[in-house]
Formats: C-alpha cells, structure tokens, sequence
C-alpha cells in the first residue's frame, strides 16, 4: 500500500512532466535565466513547495542538454522525497546521484547554501564535477570540499550555492570552526540543508562512533607493553568473551594471574583503576579485534576496517588507548595517546542541520531509527524497470572449508562459461583466502579490500564484463555501478555470490543490489557454514548442538539454517540501534552544554567589544566570592588573590566593592585601549576552551565507570545526567573566577 508521502510526490511528478515540452522549447539563455526568475520569485514571498514543479522540469532538461541524460518519473518521484526531508529508498542502479540534482537546485536557490554528502572523497570528487556540470549550467556555484585543504579554499567551498563533502570532514570543520580564535578563521557558514548519499551507511553504520579531535598525546607506551605481556601469559579459561557482545573480561583465576604479575593485593582498587582500563584494552586487542578484517598495517601503522564497507577509515583512530593496544600486539611504534579537544556524535552534528534529507538503496530495516533520531521517514520508490534478479536459496555448509571449496568450484563453472561473477566477503582475510583457491584453479581474478581501494573505480568499471572474477569487501561499487554489456546480458548478467551472512540484512541486500540494475538480468546466493560468525555469535545454544549431527563437509537444506541466520541477524540489528541510542542519550547530555559553550563562543567571537560581558562577569564573579568569603582570614586572602582593596573599619556594600574594583580596572587599562579589548577576548576564549576539554575528558572518564552504578541499584544514565550538570557548572564558574582574577592582576607596562 503506498504512502500519503508517495502519492504526494506522483501527483507532484506529474506536474513537473506535463512541463516537460515547454522546457525543451526554451533556449539555453531562456533556461538559463530561470534560476534569477526563480531567486526574484522567492524574494516576493512564493515558497519553494510552489517554485517545485517548474523548477524540477528546469533541471530535467539542463540534465539533458549537458549530461545526455533525463531522469525518468521514479527518479522526480524520489526528488520530491529527498526534498520533503525524508530518505528515499531507490534500487541500486537506479540513478540517485542524478535524482539529487533536483531537490539540490531548488533549495540552493535560497542562498544559504545545500551540502551534499557523500562516504568518500572519489565520490564527492566524481559529483562535484559530473552534477556541476549541471549546476554550473543554471548559472550556480559548486565548491568540493576535502581534508587537508587549507583553510581558504574550504572557505571559498563553503561560500558556494552547492558544497560537495564527506561526512567526517563536514564534522570536524564544524568542530574545528568551534575552536577558532577569531571569527576570520572559520570556514563554515552555517547548516541549512544536507543531502546525503548512501543514508544508511553514513547515519547508522558510521554513527556507533563519535567524530573526536584529539589534542597533545601522552606518552603511555610502557603502560600499554606492560598490559600486553601480562595478558599474554593468561590461558583461554582465564577470560570470557561474550559471543554476541564480543565483549571480554578476566575470570578468578585471570584476576589472580595479574595480581601476581603486578604484585598488588586487589586489581580492583580505586588505585588501580588505570591498570585496569589498560589490561581491558590489551584483552580486547589481542582476542576480540583481528588483523585484516578490524584493522591493517600499512607503512608500519595501525589503520581501521570499516565494517560495514570494508575501506580503511582514514585518520581514524580507536579511541580510550585501544589503538595503543593493538599497536602493541602488533609490535609497531606505540604513539601517544591523545587527549579530547572536541567531539560530537554523527547524530547530534547532523540534527544540526535546518533541513536533513538522503537516499540509499537499503533503508528500509532501520526505518524505527531514521524516524526516532533524525525524523525521517523511509519511503521506497519503485524501480524503473522491474528488478528480474533471481535470489537464490542459501547453500550451508557444515565447515568453513567446504563451503570455500564449493563456493572456488561455482566461479570456476562460472568463468569457464564466460559469466561475470562478483564474491563478496566480510575482511580481507576472507578475501585473499578465496583468492588462493582461485589461484590454484588458474582462475584469472582481481582483488578489492582495504589494502588496495584506490583502484576500486577502475576494478568495478571491468566488474561486469565477460569473464570478469572479482572478489571483494562490502565496499564494492558503493556509490558506483557495476554495468554489463550485451554478452554477459545474454550469460544471464553479474552473478553475486555473498560467502557469508552480515550481521546486518541491508549489508546483505547492498551485495545483492550490485546486480540487476535497470532491470538487468541477474543472480545472486549465500554460501553459509556452521562455523560463520554470525551463526557461532548469536545462534541459540540448542541450534549449535543440533548442527554438530550434521556429516562433516556436505551441503545441507535446512530452513532452520535460514531462520536462526535471520533471527540472528535482527537480534544484532537490535543491539547496535540500542547502542546507538545509548550513545546518543549520553551525548545529548553533552549537546545542551556544547551548544551553551559554542554559544558563548560565537557571542565573544562575534562582538567587536565584549566590554559589557566583562564587566558583568567581573562584577557577578567578585560579588559572588565576596558573598561566600568568611572571616578576616578568607577576606585577607580575597584581597591578595584578586588585588582588590577592602575599606577596612567601613561598612561597604558587596555591590560596592565589585563595581570601585572595575573603575579601577577601567582606569589601570585606559592608556591599553584597544588592545585590552582583545586581551580580555583572547584571555576568555583561552580559559574557557581549556577547560571545556577539561570537562570533555572529565565527562569520557564519567562514562566509562558509569555503568557500574546500576550495581548500587542507581540508574547510570540519570546519575551521569546529575554529575554532568553539576561538573557543568562548576566550570562556568572556573572560568569565570581565573577570568576576573587575571583581569584583577594584570600588569600595563
């Protein structure tokens, strides 16, 4: 049953095809001029619901007088979702990135800049230059957004109708910008409208983690070796991983052994606490995490897999001294680890946004998060031509190792015929083990994962060619399509062959998008073993004992297999959106305080005096302190700390004294104007961002030890809630106090 949503946007569609000839009968200079009678007709108070219609069938036809190509009624369908402010849905192969230029175009006509975001840098290079065509023909700018470009030309990016960008590279300009010391040297210029592609991997898979900048490391090399070896010499029965979590932890007898290695008397005593954050990490990387598929080395450097897409994430580091750990194990230079200067989760920067809009082709399962998290709804647009793909029943296998040598006999059947054949793994172990048999088999084949991804464009481009063999992590073709011609059309299109089940259906569904594009014909099936990770992790206890009486190394048809992997993969789904919303309730906690902060920032940055603030500061700060002072004593040492005079035998109001304290200021710093002005701004800037990474830092060390409350029958959350506030304000109230003393003590030469 459709949608209110979808029938909105095919009564809109049609509107917008029925202007389709009077387009096409406009000249160039005609179309051109339309983006300027648009911008005058927003001006007179039309909306852009209503500038919709006309200006969708504007860039329908500039698509096809610079690109050869119109988008088809599915695909304007899919433009009037993405800009409704929800996530549309759209088969692979079905051309969302040419759907995108149309909500795109309108919404920039305001002038307050569109940003669309893409999972890579090739991907955002490839649209800023493909769609600005487009763009560029109506008579709008497109800037391209990258790391390591220097401020300026970010700026000139930013300045644009149209920013192409990553998403990581979007948080920390934002991040960044909220560091600066003058307003000259932010980059930004606000967060109106955001179009994201590939949805789901950038607002879910991405978002189990928070975008972190990181400031001077700290040498903990000897702390990291020493828990390395300790964990070492412990045997399997001396530490429990939970199979779903793959969360680890020591047993009696582990806790024992560490004990005796650091001759101490209770591992778990407050003194200890940093020991125990060290062997916890060292137990996670040497017996959860695995090389080449959680991480690789490369050019003697820990660098992460991504999970869900199989590319190294570049400049990304595991945070809480974890990446110290592996670095560890793996034997390389042990850097130092880093101290948060700024973070938000993906979730909260992109909340951010005015409006908030994206597309993916696989969406649909985490449809409950979209709308609880971001308020977008998931709605499915139908494919342009029906999707003729045969999905194939899984074949399960009782060992690993025979399911590898059935799935090396089906691409060598495959190849001999001339089908072109795409295996998809889930590491890159998996990857080059699959190669290897290819290897033995003379079977000619190309490899994509981690350690090679800068040729994923050129691997993908051939993917789909007869006789073409290519093994690959989830990234492939990620954003990109892999075509056949009419030969391998006629071999029965790409053949998809998935050698195990992810944790995540939409990962599954992404594989077998990669064939049957525009209704190309296609196939695609599940290699799957009892000795799968998804089947050993999360299947019942009563499951795996039945799949012992299985023989060893036959194929079996079994429906249970089928369900248990489905049960198992939901169950998954279910913990990540659970630790997904965990984090963000955590950060919410910390977005009321980082919007009061950057607030602050922005007022003092933005103010060309901030005379007024000072002096409120000032006065507040003193009278305060004035107010809790008790005794000659603490008066006495009110006057040193803050050089301020107390008229002795007089009565005095406290008012009183704050304000003759300020005229004297005013006085002392007269013959400094208008440098003194940018002295108090640097000095309030300078504090209050050192200790908002103090309390960044002091909040992390708060939530790693949180959870154990619940064993005092205490709720974390509203426990971290309550000393977060109060952490809170005491350092506003830090800042002010060594603001005012430093004003109080300052010396005009």
């Amino acid at each position: 049953m459709k949608s209110a949503q979808l029938k909105h946007c095919e009564r809109q569609a049609q509107l917008v095809l029925r202007l389709d000839e009077k387009m096409a009968g406009l000249s160039d200079q005609e179309l051109r001029n339309k983006t300027a009678e648009f911008k005058s007709r927003l001006q007179n108070g039309e909306s852009l619901d209503q500038l919709l219609p006309e200006a969708f069938a504007v860039v329908r036809e500039a698509c096809w007088r610079v690109r050869a190509e119109k988008p088809y009624p599915v695909q304007v369908i899919g433009a009037g979702i993405i800009h409704g402010g929800d996530l549309a849905e759209m088969e692979t192969g079905s051309g969302k990135t040419l759907t995108s230029t149309m909500p795109v175009y309108l919404n920039a006509l305001e002038g307050k800049g569109v940003h669309v975001v893409t999972v890579n840098e090739y991907l955002a290079r490839r649209d800023a230059v493909s769609m600005g065509q487009v763009f560029g023909y109506l008579g709008l700018s497109v800037g391209l957004n990258q790391a390591q470009m220097p401020p300026e030309l970010k700026r000139q990016a930013y300045a644009c109708d149209i920013t192409y960008s990553t998403n990581s590279e979007l948080g920390f300009d934002y991040l960044r910008d909220n560091m600066a010391r003058k307003k000259e040297d932010k980059v930004m210029r606000g967060l109106h409208y955001a179009v994201i592609d590939e949805a789901d991997s950038v607002l879910i898979d991405e978002a189990r983690t928070p975008l972190i900048i990181s400031g001077a490391p700290q040498d903990i090399s000897e702390q990291c070796m020493q828990a390395h070896k300790a964990v070492l010499k412990l045997n399997s029965y001396d530490y429990s991983i939970d199979r779903e979590s793959q969360a680890v932890r020591l047993n009696e007898s582990g806790i024992t052994k560490i004990e005796e290695i650091f001759r101490i008397e209770n591992l778990y005593s407050k003194a200890n606490s940093i020991l125990v954050h060290r062997i916890n990490q060292a137990l996670r990387a040497n017996y959860v995490l695995k090389r080449d598929k959680d991480y690789l080395i490369r050019n003697n450097e820990i660098m992460i897999i991504d999970g869900f897409t199989g590319r190294v994430l570049a400049g990304r580091q595991y945070s809480e001294g974890l990446h110290q750990a592996i670095e560890a194990k793996e034997g390389v230079e042990i850097k130092g680890e880093s101290k948060t200067s700024a973070t938000i989760t993906y979730q909260n920067f992109f909340r951010l946004y005015d409006k908030l809009s994206g597309m993916s082709g696989t969406a649909k399962t985490e449809e409950k998060e979209f709308l609880d998290i971001y308020n977008m709804r998931v709605i499915p647009v139908p494919p342009n031509k029906p999707i003729v793909r045969k999905d194939l029943d899984d074949y399960v296998y009782t060992t690993e190792s025979a399911k590898y040598q059935a799935v090396a006999a089906q691409i060598e059947k495959l190849y001999l015929k001339g089908q072109p054949v795409l295996v998809g793994t889930a590491s890159v172990e998996h990857n080059e083990r699959i190669s290897e048999l290819l290897k033995q088999r003379g079977i000619p084949h190309e490899v994509l994962n981690a350690k090679n991804h800068q040729r994923e464009a050129e691997i993908i481009a051939k993917a789909g060619l007869p006789f073409a063999v290519t093994i690959a992590t989830n990234m492939a073709g990620r954003g990109t399509d892999i075509r056949i011609n009419k030969e391998a059309a006629s071999l029965g299109g790409l053949y998809v062959i998935g050698t195990e089940h992810h944790e995540s259906r939409r990962i599954d569904n992404q594989l077998r998008g990669r064939s049957g594009r525009q209704g190309d014909p296609g196939v695609s099936r599940f290699y799957v073993s009892f000795e799968d990770e998804i089947i050993r992790r999360f299947s019942s206890e009563k499951f795996l004992e039945a799949a012992k009486k299985f023989p060893n190394d036959t194929l079996v048809e079994s429906s249970m297999v089928t369900r248990s992997i489905k049960s198992a993969q939901k169950k998954v789904e279910e913990q990540n959106y659970e630790t997904r919303k965990n984090l963000i309730k955590y950060d919410d906690v910390l977005r009321k305080q980082r919007t009061q902060v950057y607030a602050i920032r922005d007022r003092i940055l933005n103010e060309d005096n901030i005379r007024s603030m000072t002096k409120n500061v000032f006065c507040s700060t003193l009278e305060k302190i004035l107010e809790r002072a008790n005794g000659q004593k603490q008066l006495k040492e009110f006057e040193e700390e803050f050089n301020v005079r107390l008229l002795k035998g007089k009565d005095e109001l406290i008012s009183q004294v704050a304000h003759r304290a300020w005229t004297d200021y005013q006085l002392e710093t007269v013959s400094a104007e208008p440098y003194i002005f940018m002295i108090e701004r640097d000095l309030y800037l300078r504090l209050l961002d050192k200790k908002w990474q103090d309390h960044i830092d002091a909040m992390s060390k708060l939530r790693k030890g949180i959870s154990l409350r619940s064993y005092a029958q205490n709720d974390p959350l509203q426990q971290y809630v309550t000393e977060a506030y109060a952490a809170f304000e005491a350092m506003k109230q830090e800042v002010d106090i060594e603001f005012t003393r430093g004003l109080c003590n300052i010396q005009i030469g």
